[in-house]
Protein backbone atom coordinates (compact mmCIF):
# COMPACT_ATOMS: atom_id res chain seq x y z
CA UNK A 1 0.00 0.00 0.00
CA UNK A 2 1.03 3.76 -0.56
CA UNK A 3 1.62 5.74 2.32
CA UNK A 4 1.60 9.30 2.40
CA UNK A 5 5.41 11.24 3.07
CA UNK A 6 6.67 14.43 2.83
CA UNK A 7 8.06 15.29 -1.11
CA UNK A 8 11.45 17.13 -1.42
CA UNK A 9 10.70 20.82 -2.83
CA UNK A 10 13.15 23.79 -2.92
CA UNK A 11 11.62 26.92 -2.18
CA UNK A 12 9.42 28.71 -5.03
CA UNK A 13 10.22 32.27 -4.40
CA UNK A 14 14.01 32.21 -5.27
CA UNK A 15 13.73 30.25 -7.72
CA UNK A 16 10.85 32.30 -9.27
CA UNK A 17 13.58 35.21 -8.95
CA UNK A 18 16.35 33.17 -10.59
CA UNK A 19 14.52 31.82 -13.96
CA UNK A 20 13.45 35.61 -14.09
CA UNK A 21 17.12 36.45 -13.91
CA UNK A 22 18.08 33.73 -16.01
CA UNK A 23 15.51 34.70 -18.91
CA UNK A 24 16.92 38.13 -18.93
CA UNK A 25 20.35 37.03 -18.87
CA UNK A 26 19.36 35.09 -22.18
CA UNK A 27 18.09 37.79 -23.81
CA UNK A 28 21.08 40.10 -23.09
CA UNK A 29 23.11 37.30 -24.56
CA UNK A 30 21.30 37.44 -27.34
CA UNK A 31 21.59 40.62 -28.45
CA UNK A 32 24.85 40.44 -27.92
CA UNK A 33 25.68 37.82 -29.56
CA UNK A 34 23.43 39.31 -32.32
CA UNK A 35 25.17 42.02 -32.59
CA UNK A 36 28.85 41.37 -32.10
CA UNK A 37 28.94 37.96 -34.26
CA UNK A 38 26.19 37.20 -36.62
CA UNK A 39 26.00 40.78 -37.93
CA UNK A 40 29.57 41.57 -38.57
CA UNK A 41 29.68 38.12 -40.28
CA UNK A 42 26.88 39.18 -42.38
CA UNK A 43 26.02 36.87 -45.27
CA UNK A 44 29.34 34.92 -44.17
CA UNK A 45 27.24 32.86 -41.30
CA UNK A 46 28.25 29.43 -40.77
CA UNK A 47 27.77 26.28 -38.63
CA UNK A 48 29.96 27.96 -35.68
CA UNK A 49 28.19 30.90 -35.89
CA UNK A 50 24.67 29.21 -35.94
CA UNK A 51 26.07 26.40 -33.04
CA UNK A 52 26.32 29.34 -30.69
CA UNK A 53 23.19 30.60 -31.76
CA UNK A 54 21.67 27.09 -31.12
CA UNK A 55 23.38 27.02 -27.81
CA UNK A 56 21.45 30.30 -27.16
CA UNK A 57 18.11 29.27 -27.66
CA UNK A 58 18.66 25.98 -26.11
CA UNK A 59 19.62 27.78 -22.53
CA UNK A 60 16.10 29.79 -23.38
CA UNK A 61 14.38 26.48 -23.37
CA UNK A 62 15.90 25.16 -20.29
CA UNK A 63 14.80 28.34 -18.36
CA UNK A 64 11.28 27.72 -19.56
CA UNK A 65 11.12 24.23 -18.75
CA UNK A 66 12.43 25.41 -14.80
CA UNK A 67 9.29 27.96 -15.12
CA UNK A 68 6.95 24.37 -15.19
CA UNK A 69 8.34 23.18 -11.84
CA UNK A 70 6.94 26.29 -10.18
CA UNK A 71 4.51 24.67 -8.00
CA UNK A 72 1.66 26.53 -5.21
CA UNK A 73 0.20 25.05 -2.99
CA UNK A 74 -2.80 26.47 -1.67
CA UNK A 75 -4.42 26.38 2.09
CA UNK A 76 -5.90 22.77 3.11
CA UNK A 77 -4.39 21.73 -0.20
CA UNK A 78 -1.92 19.04 -1.18
CA UNK A 79 -0.07 18.12 -4.18
CA UNK A 80 1.21 14.51 -4.70
CA UNK A 81 3.77 14.13 -6.46
CA UNK A 82 4.47 11.80 -9.50
CA UNK A 83 7.75 10.94 -11.32
CA UNK A 84 6.95 8.72 -14.43
CA UNK A 85 4.44 6.44 -12.37
CA UNK A 86 6.47 6.41 -9.39
CA UNK A 87 4.74 7.96 -5.86
CA UNK A 88 7.66 10.86 -4.64
CA UNK A 89 5.80 12.36 -1.82
CA UNK A 90 2.97 15.03 -1.02
CA UNK A 91 3.54 18.34 -0.21
CA UNK A 92 1.24 20.00 2.14
CA UNK A 93 3.06 23.13 3.31
CA UNK A 94 1.02 26.02 1.65
CA UNK A 95 2.97 28.63 -0.37
CA UNK A 96 5.41 28.80 -3.74
CA UNK A 97 7.15 25.78 -3.96
CA UNK A 98 9.80 24.27 -7.01
CA UNK A 99 9.95 20.62 -7.84
CA UNK A 100 11.04 18.86 -11.07
CA UNK A 101 9.38 19.69 -14.17
CA UNK A 102 8.82 16.23 -15.13
CA UNK A 103 6.70 15.27 -12.03
CA UNK A 104 2.93 14.79 -12.43
CA UNK A 105 1.41 17.21 -9.73
CA UNK A 106 -1.90 16.25 -8.63
CA UNK A 107 -4.14 18.21 -6.72
CA UNK A 108 -5.86 17.29 -3.65
CA UNK A 109 -8.28 18.82 -1.05
CA UNK A 110 -7.45 17.73 2.35
CA UNK A 111 -10.69 20.79 3.65
CA UNK A 112 -13.49 18.72 5.70
CA UNK A 113 -16.59 18.17 3.24
CA UNK A 114 -20.32 17.12 3.83
CA UNK A 115 -22.82 15.32 2.00
CA UNK A 116 -26.13 13.91 2.09
CA UNK A 117 -27.41 10.36 0.92
CA UNK A 118 -29.82 9.34 -0.82
CA UNK A 119 -33.23 8.09 0.89
CA UNK A 120 -32.93 4.40 1.06
CA UNK A 121 -35.17 2.11 1.65
CA UNK A 122 -34.71 -0.77 3.67
CA UNK A 123 -36.46 -2.95 6.14
CA UNK A 124 -35.76 -2.33 10.17
CA UNK A 125 -34.99 -5.15 12.11
CA UNK A 126 -38.44 -6.28 12.75
CA UNK A 127 -39.14 -6.15 8.95
CA UNK A 128 -40.55 -2.87 8.74
CA UNK A 129 -40.19 -1.09 5.38
CA UNK A 130 -38.59 2.62 6.22
CA UNK A 131 -36.82 5.32 4.50
CA UNK A 132 -33.83 6.63 5.71
CA UNK A 133 -30.90 9.08 4.80
CA UNK A 134 -27.78 10.69 7.31
CA UNK A 135 -25.45 13.13 6.61
CA UNK A 136 -21.68 12.36 6.15
CA UNK A 137 -19.06 14.96 7.31
CA UNK A 138 -15.26 13.70 6.17
CA UNK A 139 -12.06 14.78 5.26
CA UNK A 140 -8.78 13.43 3.30
CA UNK A 141 -6.03 12.20 5.91
CA UNK A 142 -3.69 10.24 3.60
CA UNK A 143 -3.12 11.44 0.65
CA UNK A 144 -1.00 8.55 -1.13
CA UNK A 145 -4.26 6.16 -0.08
CA UNK A 146 -7.06 8.42 -1.19
CA UNK A 147 -5.16 8.57 -4.79
CA UNK A 148 -3.93 5.22 -5.66
CA UNK A 149 -5.70 2.89 -3.50
CA UNK A 150 -9.23 3.69 -4.27
CA UNK A 151 -10.31 4.51 -8.15
CA UNK A 152 -12.56 8.05 -7.01
CA UNK A 153 -12.52 8.60 -3.24
CA UNK A 154 -15.07 10.88 -3.22
CA UNK A 155 -17.64 8.18 -4.83
CA UNK A 156 -15.83 5.31 -2.88
CA UNK A 157 -17.01 7.81 0.04
CA UNK A 158 -20.98 7.99 -1.49
CA UNK A 159 -21.04 4.32 -1.99
CA UNK A 160 -19.57 3.04 1.16
CA UNK A 161 -21.85 5.35 3.20
CA UNK A 162 -24.88 4.56 1.98
CA UNK A 163 -23.48 0.86 2.52
CA UNK A 164 -23.09 1.55 5.89
CA UNK A 165 -26.13 2.95 6.51
CA UNK A 166 -28.23 0.24 5.13
CA UNK A 167 -26.39 -2.39 7.25
CA UNK A 168 -27.14 0.36 10.18
CA UNK A 169 -30.97 0.26 9.70
CA UNK A 170 -31.25 -3.14 9.07
CA UNK A 171 -29.73 -4.24 12.22
CA UNK A 172 -32.16 -1.87 14.69
CA UNK A 173 -35.68 -1.54 15.10
CA UNK A 174 -37.51 1.77 13.93
CA UNK A 175 -39.12 1.94 17.81
CA UNK A 176 -37.94 0.18 21.20
CA UNK A 177 -40.09 -2.10 22.64
CA UNK A 178 -37.92 -3.05 25.16
CA UNK A 179 -35.71 -0.84 27.72
CA UNK A 180 -32.42 -2.77 26.63
CA UNK A 181 -33.03 -2.84 22.87
CA UNK A 182 -31.43 0.38 20.68
CA UNK A 183 -34.15 1.86 18.46
CA UNK A 184 -33.15 4.05 15.22
CA UNK A 185 -35.69 6.59 16.36
CA UNK A 186 -35.32 6.79 20.28
CA UNK A 187 -31.77 6.41 20.50
CA UNK A 188 -29.86 9.02 17.91
CA UNK A 189 -26.67 9.55 19.22
CA UNK A 190 -26.01 5.78 19.96
CA UNK A 191 -27.06 5.51 16.46
CA UNK A 192 -24.81 8.33 14.99
CA UNK A 193 -21.52 6.89 17.11
CA UNK A 194 -22.58 3.39 15.29
CA UNK A 195 -23.20 4.79 11.92
CA UNK A 196 -19.88 6.77 12.09
CA UNK A 197 -17.76 3.50 13.43
CA UNK A 198 -19.42 1.47 10.52
CA UNK A 199 -18.05 4.18 7.66
CA UNK A 200 -14.58 4.76 9.24
CA UNK A 201 -14.46 0.84 9.11
CA UNK A 202 -15.02 0.73 5.44
CA UNK A 203 -12.96 4.19 4.53
CA UNK A 204 -9.85 3.02 6.67
CA UNK A 205 -8.10 1.92 3.74
CA UNK A 206 -8.53 4.74 1.40
CA UNK A 207 -6.87 7.34 3.98
CA UNK A 208 -10.37 8.84 4.64
CA UNK A 209 -11.22 10.27 8.05
CA UNK A 210 -15.49 10.44 8.96
CA UNK A 211 -15.56 13.24 11.51
CA UNK A 212 -19.25 13.22 12.33
CA UNK A 213 -22.12 10.79 10.61
CA UNK A 214 -25.48 11.72 11.52
CA UNK A 215 -29.12 10.56 10.52
CA UNK A 216 -30.90 13.60 8.60
CA UNK A 217 -34.34 11.64 7.58
CA UNK A 218 -36.31 8.63 9.16
CA UNK A 219 -39.17 7.32 8.63
CA UNK A 220 -42.20 4.85 7.73
CA UNK A 221 -42.27 4.00 3.91
CA UNK A 222 -45.87 5.15 2.52
CA UNK A 223 -47.21 2.06 2.40
CA UNK A 224 -47.42 1.71 5.65
CA UNK A 225 -47.25 4.93 7.60
CA UNK A 226 -50.58 5.57 8.57
CA UNK A 227 -50.70 1.65 9.90
CA UNK A 228 -47.82 2.94 11.85
CA UNK A 229 -49.18 6.19 12.79
CA UNK A 230 -52.59 4.46 14.40
CA UNK A 231 -49.92 2.16 16.28
CA UNK A 232 -48.37 4.80 17.50
CA UNK A 233 -51.81 6.32 18.70
CA UNK A 234 -52.51 3.43 20.44
CA UNK A 235 -49.81 3.19 22.38
CA UNK A 236 -50.32 6.77 23.38
CA UNK A 237 -53.50 6.45 24.67
CA UNK A 238 -52.59 2.91 26.46
CA UNK A 239 -49.90 5.21 27.88
CA UNK A 240 -52.37 8.07 29.10
CA UNK A 241 -55.20 4.94 30.45
CA UNK A 242 -52.84 3.30 32.62
CA UNK A 243 -51.46 7.14 33.99
CA UNK A 244 -55.13 7.51 34.54
CA UNK A 245 -55.90 4.63 36.39
CA UNK A 246 -52.91 4.31 37.98
CA UNK A 247 -53.75 8.01 39.71
CA UNK A 248 -57.54 6.95 40.14
CA UNK A 249 -56.57 4.09 42.24
CA UNK A 250 -54.16 5.76 44.66
CA UNK A 251 -56.97 8.70 44.91
CA UNK A 252 -59.45 5.97 46.24
CA UNK A 253 -57.31 4.06 48.54
CA UNK A 254 -56.29 7.96 49.78
CA UNK A 255 -59.68 8.09 50.28
CA UNK A 256 -60.42 5.03 51.62
CA UNK A 257 -57.87 5.48 54.39
CA UNK A 258 -58.50 8.69 55.25
CA UNK A 259 -62.36 8.21 55.58
CA UNK A 260 -61.01 5.34 58.25
CA UNK A 261 -58.24 7.43 59.95
CA UNK A 262 -61.04 9.93 60.60
CA UNK A 263 -63.75 7.96 61.51
CA UNK A 264 -66.18 9.65 58.98
CA UNK A 265 -68.02 7.30 58.62
CA UNK A 266 -68.47 3.36 58.71
CA UNK A 267 -68.46 1.48 55.60
CA UNK A 268 -68.85 -2.21 54.95
CA UNK A 269 -67.17 -4.48 52.67
CA UNK A 270 -70.14 -3.86 49.95
CA UNK A 271 -70.14 -0.06 50.55
CA UNK A 272 -66.82 0.16 50.10
CA UNK A 273 -67.06 -1.70 46.98
CA UNK A 274 -69.76 0.41 45.37
CA UNK A 275 -67.92 3.88 46.83
CA UNK A 276 -65.14 2.21 44.80
CA UNK A 277 -66.95 1.93 42.09
CA UNK A 278 -68.32 5.43 41.62
CA UNK A 279 -64.60 7.01 42.25
CA UNK A 280 -63.17 4.97 39.31
CA UNK A 281 -65.92 6.04 37.09
CA UNK A 282 -65.41 9.43 37.99
CA UNK A 283 -61.88 9.84 37.86
CA UNK A 284 -61.41 7.75 34.64
CA UNK A 285 -64.51 8.27 32.49
CA UNK A 286 -63.94 10.79 29.34
CA UNK A 287 -66.81 12.80 30.09
CA UNK A 288 -68.62 14.48 32.93
CA UNK A 289 -70.42 12.35 35.24
CA UNK A 290 -73.70 13.41 36.38
CA UNK A 291 -74.41 13.71 40.08
CA UNK A 292 -77.08 11.46 41.65
CA UNK A 293 -78.23 12.31 45.34
CA UNK A 294 -79.34 10.02 47.75
CA UNK A 295 -82.21 11.59 49.49
CA UNK A 296 -82.87 7.98 51.50
CA UNK A 297 -81.20 5.48 54.07
CA UNK A 298 -77.16 4.79 52.94
CA UNK A 299 -78.78 1.42 52.30
CA UNK A 300 -81.54 2.50 49.88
Amino acid sequence: MNKERVAGSLPGIPMLLALIVGVIAVALGLLAYIGTVLVPAGDDVGGPEMLGLFAIFTLLGVVIVGFVGLTPVNPNEARALVLFGRYRGTIHEQGLHWVNPFMERRRISVRVRNFETSKLKVNDHDGNPIEIAAVVVWKVTDTAEALFEVDDFENFVHVQAESALRYLATSHPYDTHREDEIALRANQAEIADQLRTHIQDRLEKAGLQVIEARISHLAYAPEIANAMLRRQQAKAVIAARTLIVEGAVGMVEMALDQLSAKNVVALDEERKAQMVSNLLVVLCSEHETQPVVNTGTLYA
